[in-house]
């Protein structure tokens, strides 16, 4: 069975360049590619679903990318966006690379090498250059990858302003905010710019919270409780649901009974569970059929070009 050094033999290239051509990796003129394509089909040579696109057809497989599949929202918008794949002839490969860049480097190369023919991803950590692949159809949701990955996202700032002026038509004078430290270029934080805004039009002194990222749930717990003992908020503005959660039951907790808590994202288990919960609600269907409308689009026409940012509308759930 022929294996790679035989195909750099046959191609005249080192063994590394056939792996950069098969993983789409690194600046590669045309002719070296085709050089190692042609070995390739000579040999017979087909790492995994590299037959179909040697043969000029489609692999029709979509990788996702994603944080966390244990969150309810990113459990629910990966289900949306695989059904609408699947109902479009497409199947999906799911990577949780769990904010860890290694893992999504190595998801990364793991779907290049596969030949999938798109990647929609919602995790991104710095210094991962592969997402550059101008070969590769990808779509981001809520987080800048590169110059030319569209972007789609729900309407944060409007989510962080709506959220906020709710609070103070409620009564809240000290409203607080309590989010996750992102160090990357993401829509999220418009989140907290909303927050920002509205605090600064009531003409109120902002309090803000960032939980740190390796945090686990108990060092979450206990920073939130010192935050609420010790700024007294009487509104609380969480960037989402699972936090907001936390405070409500840490607010029952401390006999904080008059504190207001407003969450983000809206998901459905979480209104099943925590109806009284009120939460901005991110439309989670419209954002999935968006995201893999954009996707084929950009995978069946090369000249299509998207976009920058996509923004659906948010609403609040009292």
């Amino acid at each position: 069975m022929a294996n790679l050094n035989d195909v750099a033999k046959i191609a005249g290239v080192t063994p590394t360049t056939v792996s950069r051509v098969i993983n789409m990796r690194g600046s590669l003129s045309q002719k070296t590619i085709d050089r190692v394509h042609a070995a390739m089909r000579e040999l017979n040579y087909q790492p995994n679903a590299m037959a179909r696109s040697l043969q000029g057809k489609k692999s029709q497989l979509i990788g996702l990318i994603f944080p966390s599949v244990a969150y309810p929202f990113y459990g629910e918008i990966i289900h949306a966006i695989e059904s609408k794949l699947f109902a479009r002839g497409y199947k999906a490969i799911l990577c949780d690379s769990e904010n860890d860049p290694v893992k999504e480097r190595a998801y990364l190369t793991m779907l290049m090498a596969n030949q999938v023919d798109g990647i929609i991803t919602s995790s991104h950590n710095k210094e991962i250059h592969e997402y550059e692949n101008d070969n590769l159809a990808i779509v981001a949701f809520d987080r800048y990858l590169a110059d030319g990955i569209p972007i789609v996202s729900s309407d944060n700032l409007a989510g962080g302003e709506l959220a906020t002026a709710y609070l103070y038509a409620q009564g809240c004078r000290r409203i607080a905010m309590v989010a996750g430290v992102s160090d990357t270029i993401s829509p999220t934080q418009n989140r907290s710019l909303g927050y920002q805004n509205t605090i600064a039009e009531k003409q109120l002194t902002p309090f803000i919270h960032y939980l740190a990222r390796e945090s686990d749930l108990s060092q979450k717990r206990e920073s939130i409780r010192q935050f609420l003992v010790d700024q007294a908020p009487d509104g609380v503005f969480c960037s989402d649901d699972l936090t907001a959660v936390i405070v409500q039951n840490l607010a029952t907790t401390l006999h904080l009974d008059d504190l207001k808590v407003v969450g983000y994202d809206g998901t459905q288990v979480i209104q099943s569970f925590m109806p009284s919960l009120s939460t901005i609600v991110q439309p989670i269907d419209e954002l999935a059929e968006l995201m893999v409308k954009i996707l084929i689009q950009k995978i069946e026409d090369e000249n299509f070009t998207p976009q920058a940012n996509y923004v659906l509308p948010v609403t609040l759930k009292k």
